[in-house]
């Protein structure tokens, strides 16, 4: 056996338990979790199979209904949301400003929090007898209203507030990554040419920086999933359900309502619903483009 092959053998055998674990703490739970949500299973998973009944029934629940369609409103704002504002975050602190690293610090240290402590922080600024509603009316503006996260037509966007709030500081690193990366020549034919520098931007750099935005709408997308800790912190779903979340849904039947096959069936959804958005999208992204760069 030549060198080269007995070094790949060892790092193969080396990275077989790793490969075991993922498969039996990933992809076997996952599976488990899908056939629980064919049963009966309430405080603890059972073997009596009903089919689709859990199905039938999660869609009948106007509480999943009003989530997934709260998920797809929050996932649309708040992904589009810290894209673009990240995205001119990025843009202003690559014209070399003054203090640039203390204000990349202050961009991206709410990202360093947890969402509970992110939903706790615009509770309370949100909170109309403690927060910047009272502040502002004791200055002797009595109409002034800033208690989203109490009015249910607001709730939902208080949440896609609070994770702007958090989430842009990462969009903003990743694509400050990529504007540093631009070769300085594009901006001198640019200015020699005139250009203006949004069209240098909108039409030259954003598509260099597909492969950054690829993985930043990834990352955003993952939170959106398990958007809980913030639903939970900041309105806890509410008013009534305004604000509830798939992931929420998820975890009340699992552990309040210990409705375990009610709850393996939302998650199973998710689980769908993410890999039918997301798998086709990485696949056109990533392995289409690989392949047709090996053709070529």
């Amino acid at each position: 056996m030549t060198a080269p092959r007995k070094r790949l053998s060892t790092a193969t055998l080396v990275l077989v338990p790793f490969w075991a674990v993922v498969l039996a703490a990933y992809v076997g739970t996952m599976l488990w979790t899908v056939q629980i949500s064919f049963t009966a299973s309430k405080l603890l998973p059972v073997d009596d199979y009903v089919g689709f009944a859990q199905y039938e029934r999660l869609f009948s629940s106007t509480r999943w209904i009003v989530s997934m369609q709260n998920a797809v409103i929050f996932g649309v704002l708040f992904i589009t949301g810290a894209l673009v504002l990240g995205f001119l975050l990025a843009v202003v602190l690559d014209q070399r400003v003054r203090f640039e690293n203390t204000l990349r610090t202050i961009f991206l240290y709410p990202y360093a929090m947890s969402f509970i402590v992110t939903g706790l922080i615009w509770q309370w600024l949100m909170n109309p007898g403690l927060g910047i509603q009272k502040t502002v009316r004791d200055w002797g503006f009595e109409s002034f209203s800033f208690a989203w996260a109490v009015d249910r037509d607001m709730a939902l966007y208080a949440l896609v507030l609070a994770g702007l709030w958090q989430a842009s500081g990462l969009v903003m690193a990743l694509m400050l990554a990529g504007l540093r990366g631009v070769d300085e020549e594009i901006w001198k034919a640019s200015r020699i040419d005139g250009i203006p520098a949004w069209r240098v931007y909108l039409f030259v750099v954003v598509p260099m920086l597909r492969p950054l935005i690829v993985t930043a709408v990834v990352l955003l997308s993952i939170s959106v999933v398990k958007a809980f800790d913030l639903v939970v912190a900041l309105t806890n779903g509410g008013p009534g359900i305004s604000s509830d979340m798939p992931a929420k849904f998820v975890m009340d039947n699992l552990f309040t309502r210990q409705n375990i096959g009610l709850a393996t069936a939302a998650a199973t959804v998710m689980l769908i619903t993410v890999a039918a958005v997301l798998v086709p999208w990485i696949y056109a992204e990533y392995f289409r483009k690989a392949r047709k760069g090996a053709a070529a």
